[in-house]
């Protein structure tokens, strides 16, 4: 039997990402068969960084086995965190990643407030003359200026005009 994507044997109606630090990512997707019963499927994918490609391994787990995968699961991690290592910090890891989510979210939001484009970045860049700005299509609004802290005065329109060597370029 060949493998048709589009048969809905492997729909996924729930999925879970955890990032594992740089090289790992877990990924836990509830999966529906064609017969309307559901499946986990955990997904180790590592980034090998040689030839940027990444190795997954796939575990799929079913409902008959839920209760003893969890139960056998949390009591090798308690083992772990009671017998092995009880001085260790498990919870230094969530709090590196939260910060990283919160600096990540943070600099989403301020590139948001930002667009930056071809123009804005040559426009912040060049001086300006009366030919250029002839030649321009850029609108400059009062937003523009206030985000590439230009100031714009009669003096410095007036000197743009009255400059009739094309050679001299005044800035703004």
């Amino acid at each position: 039997m060949g493998f048709d994507k589009n048969d809905g044997r492997f729909e996924s109606v729930y999925s879970q990402k955890v990032k594992a630090g740089k090289r790992r990512t877990y990924f836990f997707d509830v999966r529906k068969t064609k017969g309307s019963d559901y499946y986990v499927t955990i997904t180790e994918s590592t980034r090998r960084f040689e030839d940027d490609s990444y190795t997954r391994h796939k575990i799929f787990l079913y409902k008959e086995d839920f209760n003893r995968f969890v139960d056998s699961l949390t009591d090798v991690v308690d083992h772990i965190k009671n017998e092995l290592l009880p001085d260790y910090d498990y919870d230094e890891f969530t709090r590196r990643h939260e910060e990283r989510e919160r600096e990540y979210k943070a600099n989403l939001a301020l590139n948001a407030n930002k667009e930056v484009t071809e123009d804005t970045v040559e426009e912040s860049s060049i001086e300006v003359t009366e030919d250029t700005v002839e030649e321009s299509s850029v609108e400059v609004t009062e937003d523009t200026v206030e985000e590439n802290s230009i100031e714009v005065t009669e003096d410095t329109v007036e000197e743009t005009e009255d400059d009739d060597d094309d050679s001299e370029v005044s800035e703004w």
